[in-house]
């Protein structure tokens, strides 16, 4: 009987695996978390972490009871006593928002900038960049209706795509204006569906009632049909003063920073907590549409969790979905870096002093030993595979001097150093060959 991953999820493996391709390696995978905590963190943004299982109320208040994730994608998780109701998280918001009540970080001075990658879960129909277990990056802010902080949560999303070296990537911003713009849309939409209720599918018959603006997201061939027949206006046409002049002041922002944007009035979202700023991050070539994310304003959704008004806005993008982009763009990942040092024993009895000297050097950086005594020329083949800085050997005359006999593998300059005294060369001399960039990098 074969073995194989469940399907619907994906396996990221280490360079130099046989079955390795740019969409499933894990220093792809690195490269995209990396990039965004670097951005983010700069930002101001804090890491946070939530367990991967919510309860089911959370995530249905959270996500929406009517919505398709919670009717049919959602993983109940059944293997607690209780038998209690839990759910794989489908999605990132609720249970940081459910985190931000629970353990009073209203206290924290705001806006507080939150970011988490993790998996999430869904039941989907698999199919290219459509998996069951994903994996998204999540930034959040909580605190603040400043259109100021909508348009710097979409540039941060944009200054991620573009730190990954993306280029091929759309901004489409909409504004689904405040809960009295939506009640005077979804009448509309009920005045101009109902007529036609016979040719709306069944799951956007019982939207018709419960909830409109979602039939303009469904997913039925025949739905969208009947939208572009009826000419259905879009939601920007029902914006309220307090509302159009928030949209406007993003765009102002987003102007001002020369963030490349199309307006889409097709945006929508169609639950009762989102608020005002909505936007999706599109790409060219990624298959099951084209979307590599979004994020929107959801000033409702602490109250609808049991909490006190808190304002917020965030965004999330499929870390599997950006890696299909960067294979499809051909980006050139970054190089791993090798050890600072490879160090080997040439005769059994010193594989111990070997190991300590890289166990010292580790204090400083990347340091690996050799398991077994090895020939010097075999020790320098197996650093340079490793793509390590320098080569250490220990023979007895090493061992009895208590000193490592040292070779940068570049420039092949050899010297016999104390060990006592590695750790302070190897410092000097890493801060010397690290380029300026990289420089300020570790101090970020």
């Amino acid at each position: 009987m074969a073995i194989n991953r469940p399907k619907g999820t994906q396996d990221h493996l280490p360079d130099g695996s046989p079955k390795l391709t740019s969409d499933i390696s894990a220093r792809a995978f690195s490269y995209v978390t990396d990039t965004a905590r670097r951005v983010l963190e700069r930002a101001g943004a804090s890491f946070i972490a939530t367990p991967m299982f919510e309860e089911a109320e959370v995530v249905k208040r959270g996500v929406g009871g009517s919505t398709d994730i919670v009717r049919k994608e959602m993983f109940s998780v059944y293997y607690f006593g209780d038998h209690g109701g839990y759910v794989l998280r489908p999605e990132g918001t609720a249970g940081i928002v459910r985190a931000y009540l629970q353990n009073g970080l209203k206290q924290l001075p705001t806006p507080l900038k939150l970011w988490t990658h993790g998996p999430m879960f869904r039941a989907e129909n698999v199919q290219k960049g459509r998996l069951r277990q994903f994996h998204q990056v999540d930034y959040e802010v909580l605190g603040s209706t400043d259109p100021l902080v909508d348009a710097e949560a979409i540039l941060l999303m944009v200054q991620v795509i573009q730190g990954l070296g993306l280029t091929g990537v759309q901004v489409k911003l909409g504004s689904i204006g405040d809960p009295e713009d939506r009640d005077r849309y979804n009448s509309y939409l009920r005045e101009l569906f109902t007529p036609h209720v016979e040719r709306l599918s069944d799951d956007s018959r019982d939207r018709l009632e419960r909830n409109p603006m979602r039939i303009l997201d469904s997913k039925s061939q025949a739905d969208q049909a009947l939208i572009q027949e009826l000419q259905v206006r879009p939601m920007l046409d029902f914006l309220g003063p307090e509302a159009q002049q928030h949209f406007e002041a993003v765009r102002g922002h987003l102007d001002a920073w020369e963030v490349q944007y199309e307006v889409d009035p097709s945006i929508v979202r169609g639950l009762d907590y989102y608020r005002r700023t909505a936007w999706e991050l599109h790409h060219q070539h990624i298959g099951a549409k084209s979307a590599l994310g979004g994020g929107g304003r959801y000033d409702g959704l602490a109250a609808q969790l049991g909490g006190h008004e808190t304002p917020g806005i965030g965004w999330a993008f499929g870390v599997e979905r950006l890696l299909l982009a960067l294979e499809q763009e051909g980006v050139t990942l970054p190089e791993s870096e090798g050890p600072l040092l490879y160090v080997a024993a040439l005769d059994p009895e010193h594989i111990g002093v070997a190991a300590r000297v890289a166990l010292s050097v580790r204090a400083i950086g990347a340091a690996e030993f050799g398991y077994k005594a090895q020939k010097p020329g075999n020790v320098f083949r197996d650093a340079e595979r490793k793509r390590a800085r320098y080569a250490g050997l220990i023979g007895s005359d090493e061992a009895a001097a208590g000193t490592v006999t040292l070779k940068h593998l570049q420039s092949g300059e050899q010297q016999t150093l104390p060990v006592s005294e590695l750790v302070a060369y190897l410092t000097g001399q890493a801060a010397a060959d690290m380029p300026a960039s990289q420089a300020l990098d570790s101090r970020a």
